[in-house]
């Protein structure tokens, strides 16, 4: 792969990176600023209302699925990636400058509402947007390999907002932290996003939106529901594929170090410590299992990823229970998260490669959105409901049939490696004439 190929990577997944890092430091520094919002009283009502308006962003995902699934196939995928980043700097901005309840009352609840709201908006678009783009803008033997660096950028933005976290809590007391200091990773989110912005606005649209984004849906149906309905089989089959990947994903991912700290027993320092050394070699096992896809198929890496969620994550999990140090979580945190790659890798091509242009973006977003709202945005609550329950070991399973349930799709789908993207659905609805070959976009 040349210079350009790489650029087109690093414009199509940066935002990713920034979306994701917002996404996260709300998250994480909650702690800190739960204060600020709501009176003074009980520190859990506090956390609980916080973490409400949390559960908002993932409820507006789906809208912002087809929302900015529509845009992207109607407008171009370059209207839909830019639209996501800047909705992203908007919310970043409103929470760095949100007033306290001391000056404004609910006010400042309320910006922070609105905040999460163009959140959810923009996280449920930027994944469709950058995983079309990714996708449309590979040469045919390479979408495996560029479209796995969405997983990096994501897994980038999370690292880049717990190493920020451990910064800070390193180099500025309690009580700044508290008290201003954590505006500090919105404000750095908001300069990565307009950072973002300027290069997205000179990208360039990939050639096969621009030679067949009519081809495969009826004349005039471009990003709609109805253009979608034609093609719900597809559309099913990525929440069903999506299923017991994201559960995985969430529970390795964000669930990982509050497990680590309230069941496990480890120090709160040691567990995002593991997390944080985890993260950083998950990330570069993407590109290389995305490249081994190009080579053997989609496929076998979804089966493998399925097996081993199947009938390792009730061991690992009862294992890393039991863990009790650093390094034996860490072993086992890494098998959980080798296992998983063989899901984050690859589901932005598959899923793009299962529709036509006309409805790929939107095919991608709403049904990627409504999955992981149903079980990512859930994981954590369900699992500490499990806890709560007293039958915690309930939750191993429950990750465990998501990803039985998943297997039986990757068994019985077809291989989609090597699908000519210009010809997908050409047949229903043959609009435009595919050329038989399309060159990648030079970005």
């Amino acid at each position: 792969m040349g210079r350009e190929h790489w650029k087109k990577i690093w414009v199509g997944s940066a935002g990713n990176m920034v979306e994701w890092f917002d996404w996260f430091v709300y998250a994480s520094f909650a702690t800190y600023f739960a204060g600020a919002f709501f009176p003074e009283g009980n520190d859990t009502a506090k956390l609980m209302n916080t973490a409400g308006i949390f559960a908002v962003g993932f409820f507006m995902r789906p809208v912002g699925g087809w929302l900015l699934g529509r845009v992207g196939d109607r407008k171009g995928r370059k209207a839909a990636l830019t639209l996501t980043v800047t909705l992203m700097s908007a919310s970043a901005v409103l929470i760095a400058v949100a007033p306290t309840y001391a000056v404004a009352g609910y006010g400042g609840a309320a910006v922070l509402l609105i905040a999460r709201l163009l959140q959810g908006l923009s996280v449920g678009g930027e994944y469709a947007a950058s995983a079309t783009y990714l996708t449309e803008a590979s040469a045919p033997q390479h979408r495996g390999f560029a479209s796995s660096f969405q997983y990096v950028s994501m897994t980038v933005g999370q690292i880049v907002g717990l190493g920020l976290q451990i910064v800070l809590q390193r180099t500025m007391s309690a009580e700044a932290l508290h008290s201003w200091g954590w505006r500090i990773p919105f404000i750095i989110g908001a300069l990565g996003a307009a950072v973002v912005f300027y290069l997205r606005r000179n990208m360039l649209e990939t050639e096969v939106y621009e030679e067949t984004a009519d081809a495969g849906v009826a004349r005039g149906e471009k990003g709609t529901i109805k253009a979608l309905w034609a093609h719900k089989r597809e559309a099913f089959l990525v929440i069903a594929l999506t299923m017991g990947g994201t559960v995985a994903y969430y529970t390795y991912t964000t669930y990982l170090t509050k497990y680590l700290s309230n069941s496990a027993g480890l120090p709160k320092q040691t567990a995002t410590l593991v997390s944080f050394c985890a993260l950083i070699v998950f990330a570069c096992l993407q590109p290389l299992a995305g490249r081994l896809s190009d080579r053997i198929g989609r496929r076998p890496l979804l089966i493998t990823f399925a097996l081993g969620s199947t009938f390792l994550t009730v061991p690992i999990m009862t294992m890393l229970q039991h863990a009790g140090s650093f390094w034996p979580a860490l072993g086992l945190s890494l098998l959980a998260l080798v296992v998983v790659t063989g899901y984050t890798s690859i589901n932005a091509c598959v899923k793009a490669e299962l529709f036509p242009t006309g409805i790929r973006a939107l095919g991608v977003a709403l049904p990627y959105a409504i999955a992981n709202a149903l079980f990512g945005g859930t994981a954590e609550y369900v699992a500490l409901w499990f806890k709560d329950s007293g039958i915690e070991s309930g939750y191993y399973w429950y990750v465990a049939g998501c990803a039985a349930v998943s297997l039986v799709v990757y068994l019985t789908m077809r291989e989609t490696r090597d699908i000519d993207l210009a010809r997908v659905g050409a047949e229903r609805h043959p609009a435009v004439e595919p050329t038989s070959a399309v060159k990648p976009v030079q970005a």
